[in-house]
């Protein structure tokens, strides 16, 4: 029986491949001593195998490329699944939610909670498409929730789309909402002002008029205003032309055109009309920054379509005043906005006490 020298087998397989009569490679005196060893004979055959495949040595194999892309792509997939339907994250960047929300407060927002909803705008784009928008449970009064800000009062259509507000819910459909001396009153009871609400000790006293309050030509300002009611659908507004400028706006976002016709007749569509029937759900939003909040107060009602969800945990937070006085966590005059207001350093810093703060 043939006294096989251990890698001799492998070494004489590859010497059959070169052909019938073929002179082997001439070795050297010192390699002529010594049989190759396994590792040598498997790296002599891998490096073959990568020349006729035309990829170098030690390069990925293209089959494992494709699985990388492949794994990358379906990650991609479920993350874009879980932000369309699930949870987003969201950026808080003005102040008008402190104390609840500061700037610099990054949260996840529960897009569940009050619908179950398709995407409206094709992802990373403005551009709107049909979409459907299903009812789970309630908005309640108190809720914190992110919506699609539905535009300044004097605009139909927002300038931009696709832009969120997050604010504290106070009315419902139907609701009457009304301030007195700074305190909300929601169907004639006291609203409780919320655990981190800043209140300034000035007050805008009855009678004085904010001009850029809503709707047009109410004598109201932000710390005494209303009575207003949230509108229902459903609900029947009386229209003439001594208000119509107040519902002009309201009623062309829903889909109308809305003009004065002969002898100041009001017209809806291009008929004559003196009462108006509500086709969506309202809220009242106001931010716990009472003085510093661009909220209903401003531009009025926000459709119950364009609630996106509900703020559910702060999961990371830092303040990072930027040198030219803009952007995250900057604030204009630092600590002294009202006894409310928390004294933090006006430099850079993580706020590990919010990571994980439940937001409500």
């Amino acid at each position: 029986m043939p006294d096989w020298k251990p890698g001799q087998r492998e070494l004489m397989a590859e010497q059959k491949t070169t052909g019938a009569g073929t002179t082997p490679p001439q070795q050297s005196k010192s390699d002529g001593n010594r049989s190759r060893s396994y590792a040598e004979i498997r790296a002599a055959r891998d490096a073959k195998q990568a020349g006729s495949s035309g990829r170098t040595p030690g390069s990925v194999p293209p089959k494992q490329k494709e699985g990388w892309i492949r794994s990358l792509l379906y990650a991609g997939i479920i993350a874009l699944i879980i932000r369309t339907f699930f949870f987003e994250a969201f950026r808080i960047p003005t102040g008008s939610m402190k104390n609840t929300l500061l700037v610099g407060d990054y949260l996840f927002v529960n897009k569940i909670g009050y619908f179950i909803e398709t995407p409206k705008y094709i992802p990373f784009t403005t551009i709107e498409i049909p979409h459907l928008h299903i009812p789970t449970w309630s908005v309640h009064r108190g809720d914190v929730v992110v919506f699609e800000y539905p535009g300044d009062q004097d605009v139909v259509t927002p300038t931009e789309r696709n832009v969120n507000y997050i604010k504290r819910c106070i009315g419902l459909p139907g609701d009457v909402i009304q301030v007195i001396n700074k305190q909300v009153y929601v169907n004639g009871k006291i609203f409780p002002n919320p655990p981190g609400a800043i209140l300034q000790p000035d007050t805008e006293k009855v009678g004085t008029v904010d001009p850029s309050i809503f709707p047009h030509g109410a004598q109201w300002n932000k710390d005494n205003y209303g009575p207003i009611r949230v509108p229902k659908k459903g609900m029947i507004i009386p229209i003439n032309k001594n208000n119509i400028d107040q519902w002009q706006v309201f009623i062309e976002r829903e889909g109308h055109k809305v003009e004065l016709g002969m002898d100041d007749q009001v017209l809806i569509d291009g008929k004559p009309a003196t009462q108006y029937q509500v086709q969506r759900d309202y809220l009242w939003m106001m931010g716990d920054n009472r003085d510093n909040s661009e909220d209903s107060r401003f531009w009025g009602f926000a459709p119950m379509d364009n609630v996106v969800g509900s703020g559910f945990v702060v999961y990371w937070s830092w303040y990072n005043p930027p040198s030219s006085g803009t952007g995250d966590g900057y604030d204009a005059i630092p600590g002294k906005e009202g006894p409310n207001e928390p004294q933090e350093p006006q430099s850079f810093h993580i706020r590990w006490g919010r990571i994980g703060h439940l937001i409500h």
